[in-house]
């Protein structure tokens, strides 16, 4: 098996990644799972200014965020750029008290999800979205 075109890319800034040896094993594992191909992915960790200025730019929407996701898929591949806002997920992180590297893989876990076309919209679609984040969460610690 040929490793995945994953990559992950820092914007400025100071962040530790976890192994992104493992972080690639999950993120294969969960492309898999929802009967998808992997393509080309990239992870791009940021400031909250530099995501605001994409949503702002591409989304036209004037407002913070913690992930913004561009698919690039073709067919059953799952290709595209994810973008995360890293002062973002650190609030978010602090707010429910959860420790920063669990907060940060569920916000790359999310905008995966969304390459692969879930929404989070809707309470409904929301609620789908944070079922499967949760599955696929409790498999990168397998």
């Amino acid at each position: 098996m040929r490793p995945a075109d994953i990559y992950f890319h820092k914007e400025g800034g100071k962040l530790r990644l976890p192994n992104t040896h493992i972080l690639s094993r999950w993120i294969e594992r969960v492309v898999k799972m929802e009967g998808r191909d992997l393509g080309p992915l990239t992870f791009i960790y940021c400031s909250d200014e530099y995501l605001r200025a994409i949503n702002s730019k591409y989304l036209k929407i004037n407002k913070i965020t913690d992930v913004i996701a561009f698919e690039y898929n073709e067919d059953t591949m799952v290709s595209g750029d994810i973008f995360i806002g890293v002062g973002r997920v650190r609030e978010n992180a602090s707010y429910y008290k959860i420790p920063f590297q669990a907060e940060l893989k569920r916000v790359m876990v999310h905008g995966l999800l969304h390459l692969i076309g879930y929404g989070d919209k809707t309470a409904k679609d929301k609620s789908a979205m944070t079922e499967k984040e949760d599955l696929y969460l409790s498999l990168h610690s397998q």
